[in-house]
């Protein structure tokens, strides 16, 4: 299976939130400081690309990006809170291949807490409800789970089941991207939802089989979640791909391996070179050996686990199938 390199273009610190568990939105940047889209024309085609914030659709060139990147990329993500429906919609009709997630917390009292936005639930579900109504498919909540939020988190599945529609899940962090060092990770009560939230996923409502399938392969990338929130020994990662199958680009072009890391390792600007002779500069050899490999953050990002399930499928398709049949004989689940 092709090995599909993840990059993240951060496209503005600015955002309309307030949420709790990160605050990028203390720390904006100026219009006039945040990078132009033409310096992604000569991006290398074939990368899966997410385009993130703070929330990008606060940019007024936002769709300068989509024009650029959607043509070339193998997959274009977009992470959004979902508050500007006409905008994203707008996107959504013509680029319908994109993938957009709607990050949320919760239900509508736990999100707008969470969150700070008046609303903010019900922007999102507008969202998604109009969403629904264009060509574009793959589309779906986001959340991030914590002590705050888990309480939601199945009933925030369920209601993706009703609506057909994806959830996305990672779970928080401390980092330089978020600006946190005092979020609270281990929680007994979080991770006993957890534990209920990976059957679930095993025991898929979902109609159709691919579905079914992706829950399938969401409550494997799970076990690495709750063993975070269980507070458990380093080791149950698999090795970080920062700056070898993912990287970030943040809005003043600087590029960086990670954004789970304490302080931001840059290795280069794309203003100033090429994003493939950054990525095999002698600056990315010595991050990569000095930095990433003696990183012990263990962070929890989906795009470790898909790259790592990739190269080694037999190790999730196993889990599944022993852990199905155990749910199916009312064996417990050896978590």
């Amino acid at each position: 299976m092709k090995n599909i390199v993840q990059a993240s273009i951060i496209v503005t610190y600015r955002c309309n939130a307030k949420c709790r568990m990160c605050e990028i939105w203390k720390y904006p940047t100026k219009p006039s400081e945040e990078i132009e889209p033409k310096y992604f024309e000569k991006f290398p085609s074939g990368l899966r690309i997410n385009i993130t914030g703070g929330e990008p659709m606060v940019r007024e060139d936002i769709e300068e990006f989509f024009k650029i990147l959607y043509p070339k990329s193998y997959l274009l993500e977009l992470s959004t809170n979902g508050y500007y429906t006409e905008k994203i919609v707008r996107l959504a009709e013509k680029y319908p291949n994109i993938l957009i997630r709607v990050s949320v917390e919760g239900l509508p009292a736990v999100n707008d807490k969470q969150r700070g936005i008046p609303n903010g639930f019900d922007h999102a579900l507008r969202t998604i409800l109009e969403l629904k109504k264009t060509k574009c498919k793959n589309i779906g909540f986001s959340i991030v789970i914590s002590p705050d939020t888990v309480k939601d988190l199945i009933n925030l599945y369920e209601l993706c089941c009703y609506l057909d529609v994806e959830l996305g899940n990672s779970t928080i962090h401390n980092s330089w991207y978020f600006h946190k060092v005092n979020n609270v990770i281990s929680d007994e009560n979080s991770w006993k939802v957890e534990e209920e939230f990976i059957k679930r996923l095993l025991s898929s409502p979902r109609r159709g089989i691919k579905g079914k399938i992706k829950d399938y392969l969401r409550a494997y990338f799970n076990l690495s979640i709750l063993k975070r929130l269980r507070g458990d020994p380093p080791g149950y990662r698999p090795p970080c791909g920062a700056g070898t199958d993912f990287f970030f680009v943040d809005p003043y072009g600087n590029v960086t391996p990670c954004n789970g890391s304490e302080e931001e390792w840059i290795i280069g600007n794309i203003k100033e070179d090429r994003i493939e002779n950054i990525l095999n500069s002698n600056k990315a050899k010595e991050v990569l050996l000095t930095k990433v490999k003696c990183c012990k953050s263990e962070c929890c990002f989906v795009v470790t686990e898909r790259h790592d399930m990739v190269r080694k499928p037999w190790s999730p398709i196993w889990w599944i199938v022993k852990n199905k049949i155990k749910l199916a004989l009312n064996i417990p689940i050896n978590f």
